[in-house]
């Protein structure tokens, strides 16, 4: 421990503990706003700024460390200069249209420029532009970069995808595409970890909700049946922008915003990812059984972002994808063929919403051999978690008291196995849930693959499942998913069958979850869905009622020619930027 004074305190800290984590923990934090603990540590935008008692020069807090008998004043005269005008030179570059861009009122900088009292400046304004493809579900916007690098560092360090450089020199420096590439043209996974590591507005996702709230929108045209699915993390996160906490944010006031801004059904993706799992893990019993036709392991398919990786990356081991589609996908395709049969509905009336964590199922939804409906594509919209929650704000509901509703049936019927697909971890679990079933014809105890839960990055578990061990990984981060691939292809590893998530924590971090700058919340979202999955009755995908009915009515049984129809797609029959010169 090394004695120090922050602001006239005396406090010990651990050495080589930094000047910012050193105030933070003695509750005088020091503003940042390029920072990220153990990723972007470069002291960029120097508004971390201390003085230190016998320093000639103002140090930066993130990358200086705590030194016996060092005084630290974190807001002395001094330091509240440096910081306004060091704020003041990123504003003169900066787009400050606050009440058009998307951050607004949940803006690092915008914060910052408050506190500090920063209302008008004397430098003049010299805002970059660059053009992006709008079509493209990220979007980058160049007048709202404040060249923090948190980007680039996240992009690799997490998840060793190397799509941001700096490009051009000088003050007129800014963040683009490495080798100076179009968006479109790059290997980028679309995975949102960018964009929820990003402090202000520069980078968002392409905002889709005019196509249901326009004049020419879906919620306006009276020949549509709008028909909204809600995927398993977005009811951990979706109240967070609201102010509810968990106890208030109920899947039943989430269906009940939903009904409220106009949906005519609104269904639950809970019960595509217990489709997902008799496909999935009927798919895996199958190459099991018949090993000799099949290289191993077999991956998981249901994190568009993974395999978009895999594709850019690993294009050799595509065969080695499970060709289940993702959950979502499931459930538009049925939507379109077995409810609208059902419900005796017109399926080319019926406009198919998803509402998920996720900006890559944007991209994935306009894949056109994914769409096997018949009926045009088969999800007409992807929603993030965010778009959702500012369509909720805008029609100014007060959710806190809308009385809960039931999802509706059919595709309201979940188990719990399908509610943990949200968190790292619970595609596997759910999975082995079933698999134990399908070969012993009984169940296990629901909490038995506890193993493959857990926040690390790399989880491995052997299970036995009647006398035969499955090796089991999970990974989650697409840097994480390299190292295993590398350790894969090198034959330091064996498994049978590999879950990889292209977030750190699962899709409850997701790129279009709600941003909380600073703070990673996978964790404690993930905990709520293990949560939800405890107070469920039904703890099996296979023991859904609703799951049995779509069998016994429609796909015959798991991998029959109808399911592979609808449920399953060629994941070779497209191709990304590049893939064909590789």
């Amino acid at each position: 421990m090394v004695n120090i004074t922050i602001n006239g305190k005396p406090m010990q800290a651990e050495e080589g503990t930094t000047i910012l984590s050193a105030a933070s923990a003695a509750k005088m934090p020091v503003p940042s706003l390029c920072y990220l603990k153990d990723i972007n540590e470069i002291g960029a935008c120097r508004v971390c700024v201390v003085e230190i008692k016998g320093v000639s020069r103002l140090v930066t807090a993130c990358n200086n460390v705590v030194q016996e008998g060092m005084e630290i004043l974190t807001n002395s005269p001094r330091v509240r200069e440096a910081r306004r005008t060091n704020v003041e030179l990123i504003l003169s570059q900066h787009n400050s249209s606050c009440t058009s861009c998307v951050r607004g009122g949940n803006c690092s900088l915008q914060r910052i420029a408050n506190d500090l009292g920063i209302y008008a400046s004397e430098y003049k304004k010299d805002i970059p532009k660059r053009q992006w493809p709008i079509e493209f579900p990220l979007i980058r916007d160049a007048s709202r970069c404040i060249k923090c690098m948190r980007c680039v560092q996240i992009c690799d360090k997490v998840q060793d995808l190397h799509i941001w450089d700096i490009v051009k020199t000088g003050s007129r420096a800014t963040v683009g595409v490495t080798h100076n590439l179009q968006i479109t043209q790059s290997d980028c996974a679309i995975c949102g970890q960018c964009l929820t590591h990003c402090p202000t507005g520069a980078l968002r996702e392409r905002d889709d909700t005019l196509q249901l709230l326009s004049m020419q929108g879906a919620f306006a045209d009276p020949d549509k049946v709008t028909i909204v699915q809600v995927a398993p993390a977005v009811r951990s996160a979706w109240a967070e922008e609201l102010g509810l906490d968990r106890e208030e944010a109920t899947p039943g006031r989430l269906v009940a915003a939903l009904k409220a801004l106009g949906f005519d059904y609104v269904f639950d993706t809970d019960f595509g990812a217990d489709l997902t799992i008799m496909e999935e893990g009927s798919e895996f019993l199958e190459r099991m059984r018949h090993r000799e036709d099949y290289t191993f392991p077999m991956f998981t398919s249901c994190c568009p972002g993974w395999v978009r990786f895999l594709k850019s990356q690993y294009p050799e081991m595509i065969g080695q994808l499970s060709t289940a589609k993702s959950p979502h996908q499931m459930q538009g395709a049925v939507t379109k063929t077995y409810l609208a049969e059902k419900f005796g509905l017109d399926p080319d009336r019926v406009y198919n919403v998803s509402v998920m964590p996720c900006i890559a199922k944007k991209k994935e939804a306009e894949i056109p051999n994914i769409n096997d409906s018949g009926h045009g594509r088969d999800v007409d919209l992807v929603l993030t978690t965010r778009e959702i929650a500012r369509m909720i704000r805008a029609d100014h509901l007060d959710v806190k008291h809308l009385p809960e509703e039931e999802f509706d049936d059919p595709f309201g019927v979940s188990s719990g196995a399908g509610v943990i697909f949200g968190a790292t971890g619970g595609v596997m679990e759910a999975a082995l849930r079933s698999c134990y079933y399908l070969v012993t014809g009984k169940n296990a105890y629901p909490d038995a693959f506890y193993m493959v839960r857990g926040e690390e990055g790399i989880k491995e578990a052997n299970i036995d499942i009647n006398g035969i061990t499955v090796r089991a990984a999970v990974v989650s981060g697409l840097g994480n998913a390299r190292k295993l691939i590398e350790r894969l292809k090198n034959k330091e590893v064996e498994y049978d069958f590999v879950e990889v998530m292209a977030c750190p924590g699962g899709c409850v971090g997701g790129g279009g979850q709600p941003i909380h700058d600073g703070a990673e919340m996978a964790k404690e979202r993930g905990e709520n869905l293990y949560f939800l999955d405890r107070k469920n009755k039904l703890r099996f995908s296979h023991e859904n009622p609703k799951i049995k009915q779509i069998y016994e009515e429609y796909l015959g049984e798991p991998l029959s020619e109808r399911a592979h129809h609808l449920l399953h797609t060629d994941h070779f029959g497209w191709k990304m930027p590049g893939e064909e010169g590789r």
